[in-house]
């Protein structure tokens, strides 16, 4: 009895270990992470046990003396690598939008475990023999449509990772694979870096000459927050930059910033991604090759709605060769207001954004400060709802009480037209030094189908856009509202997913079509009545604005897509490169932009030292925004023909291209939609082209 109540007492008083999040069921609405609980040394330990688990589930299935069937084999090697897949989501989301140097830390050391663990399942010959084994025989499989769509693609999927290679070869293709992971972590995070270290610090106030009010406002508290009293800070970051090339005066600066821009990662110093770069092509085409491909490209391309480099190319040059003589008259036409303005000097590529808005301007009556009041970031969210709720008749409602990764973020919960949960929704939308640059659509947690129970997704959509200033709030540009349009169109196919099982294989092409196409609604009038109101009066934007947006349509199309083919066209070059490859970066790229024709006066979108896309899952892919494009517009010429909300139309796209994202081949997806392959009029229309 007294060794009872000792024991007792021990245990009362004995200090324990706080449990890692990651090993619990969440105990949160929706089974949201814990954000407020999941700790930096949380996740280490997590990951080691997940790939520990995740190798055991590997063993069960190889080690069976059963025959190989789809349930022991594809099923259950597609229900293995949870907890792997719950630590991941949680930490790459983290990296992107709220990291820190300790994060930063544990993302190198674990790129290399993870690229390890992959390879190990990829080029294990038990798993894969199993797998080709029912791939054989998979006429007598008695599958549904996902689930033959699922078993050819896992096995090509090994295939084109190496299974087929002999064991010295795949200890070569370990070893890339382990330089690679690292090299793209190092790439991203110097950018980051040279992104946050730049500041324009401005003390002289006749230097904000040209500048609206709402800017100067925020350039101030910037300062400030840096402890900069009395003075003005601008980044590189797009919200802060945009606005002082298209309204300061001053010419030196507008080009000291942009050059800050175009230079992040080419500054000689310990962020250089030149070397970088240059060894991850060289890896990438030395991989394509031992996989028995002719380029990275030629590798990349075989399982996307293109096939091939030159399809894409095609398409590239076309649209190139059409947008330079419009960007040409851009320029010309820019050049005649210098002039008259007594400017003794040639348009350069710092100058193009203000005196395109001079231009604009101009030949529009058009001032893009007349649109932000109309723009709000909240009217922006909730017209983009509304859009949904017409289009789809699911509903948003904010979520106070819940987790949140960042304080900044919001919480909503969506609900189908007869209330039924679909999912969360998490928005985050303004700049800090802990996000990485630009706009995407990420998530928590997939759909999928476990043990006949339905899993539904979270999903989150991060921006970088102009923070409220003094008592303005959040105001937008147009530019910036397509974006959250766009965003929330992979929040809208994230949101609908069906597929049944967690392993999924979608053609990148048609990745971005669910998101591009969002944006034709962003603008329509119809539109623009339901949610760009005065934040001040709360007024409808007027008619005869809504006259001048539309008119401006094609107002500098030729520099927006000369400057996204430029980019395109770089990333072609590179994976286009034939093993050996030893480039020189800044040569490279200025020979390719002189062999496309680039106008001088135009910069690519993205130059080779900051060009995250390129690096980090749309290498030999940057096309696919344009690809995507000849879809989204062919796409929205159904809407049109029936009406932009015609629910019938949007029960289509739904079923036929939202739903079955990577469960099914993309050109068939978009045959069932449209009735008929693509056409590209609608787009060389739409962008004054044609």
């Amino acid at each position: 009895m007294m060794t009872a109540i000792i024991a007792v007492v021990s245990c009362t008083t004995e200090k324990k270990e706080p449990v890692n999040p990651f090993f619990t069921e969440w105990q949160t609405p929706f089974g949201v992470p814990p954000f407020d609980q999941i700790k930096n040394e949380n996740y280490m330990p997590a990951a080691d046990s997940a790939i520990t688990l995740a190798k055991a589930e590997i063993e069960a299935i190889t080690s069976s003396t059963e025959a190989p069937t789809f349930k022991n084999t594809i099923a259950a090697y597609d229900r293995g690598g949870q907890l792997l897949n719950k630590v991941a989501f949680v930490f790459y989301a983290q990296t992107s939008a709220n990291t820190n140097d300790t994060l930063e830390a544990l993302q190198m050391e674990l790129a290399p475990k993870m690229a390890a663990f992959t390879d190990e399942v990829l080029l294990n010959a038990a798993l894969f023999q199993r797998i080709k084994a029912i791939y054989d025989n998979r006429a007598n499989e008695n599958l549904n449509d996902e689930e033959m769509f699922l078993l050819e693609n896992l096995y090509k999927g090994f295939v084109r990772n190496g299974a087929l290679l002999n064991s010295t070869d795949q200890e070569t293709l370990k070893k890339l694979n382990q330089e690679i992971s690292k090299l793209t972590v190092k790439f991203s995070q110097n950018v980051l870096a040279e992104t946050n270290d730049f500041k324009l610090v401005i003390d002289n106030e006749a230097d904000l000459a040209g500048l609206p009010e709402s800017v100067i406002t925020n350039a101030a508290e910037m300062a400030e927050a840096d402890s900069l009293m009395g003075k003005w800070v601008f980044t590189t970051q797009k919200p802060s930059m945009i606005p002082f090339l298209q309204y300061a005066d001053n010419r030196d600066l507008r080009k000291k910033l942009y050059d800050a821009y175009l230079n992040r990662g080419n500054n000689h110093n310990q962020y250089d991604n030149n070397q970088v770069l240059a060894d991850l092509v060289r890896l990438r085409a030395d991989r394509a090759k031992l996989l028995g491909y002719k380029t990275h490209a030629a590798l990349n391309l075989e399982n996307r709605m293109a096939k091939t480099p030159e399809n894409v190319l095609n398409l590239l040059n076309n649209l190139l060769g059409r947008s330079l003589p419009v960007a040409g008259r851009e320029r010309d036409e820019m050049q005649k207001i210098i002039d008259s303005e007594g400017g003794k000097f040639k348009l350069e590529p710092h100058d193009w954004w203000y005196y395109a808005e001079k231009l604009r301007k101009s030949k529009y009556d058009l001032d893009e400060n007349e649109l932000r009041p109309y723009f709000s970031l909240d009217n922006a969210r909730d017209g983009v709802f509304a859009v949904a709720n017409k289009l789809y008749g699911i509903t948003f409602t904010r979520i106070e009480n819940i987790p949140l990764p960042h304080p900044d973020a919001q919480a909503f919960e969506v609900k189908e037209a007869d209330g039924r949960h679909l999912g969360v929704l998490y928005m985050d939308f303004f700049p800090r030094e802990s996000k990485r640059q630009g706009a995407w659509c990420g998530g928590y947690r997939d759909h999928r189908v476990l043990d006949g129970k339905e899993i539904t997704p979270i999903v989150t959509i991060v921006g970088n856009f102009t923070p409220p200033a003094g008592d303005e709030p959040a105001l937008l540009s147009l530019d910036d509202v397509n974006t959250l349009f766009h965003e929330f169109g992979h929040g809208l196919q994230g949101l609908f997913s069906k597929n049944t099982y967690s392993s999924t294989t979608t053609a990148r092409d048609i990745v971005e079509l669910p998101s591009q196409i969002m944006e034709h609604w962003a603008t329509n009038p119809e539109v623009l009545k339901m949610y760009a109101r005065h934040y001040k009066t709360g007024e409808v934007m007027p008619d005869a604005l809504i006259e001048k947006i539309k008119n401006s349509t094609y107002f500098n199309t030729g520099f927006d897509n000369v400057e996204i083919m430029a980019a395109s066209l770089l990333d072609m070059a590179y994976y286009s490169l034939e093993a050996p490859v030893n480039v020189d970066v800044q040569k490279f790229e200025k020979e390719t932009m002189k062999k496309i024709g680039l106008i001088p006066e135009i910069e690519p979108r993205y130059r080779s030292t900051y060009f995250l896309h390129m690096i980090d899952g749309y290498d030999a892919g940057y096309y696919v925004y344009t690809w995507a494009a000849v879809l989204d517009n062919d796409a929205f010429e159904a809407f049109k023909e029936k009406g932009i909300f015609d629910q019938a139309t949007a029960a289509s796209f739904r079923k036929n291209i939202l739903e079955k994202m990577g469960t099914m081949d993309a050109e068939q997806m978009y045959l069932n939609f449209r009735g008929r392959e693509p056409k590209i009029d609608a787009l060389l229309k739409n962008r004054g082209l044609n």
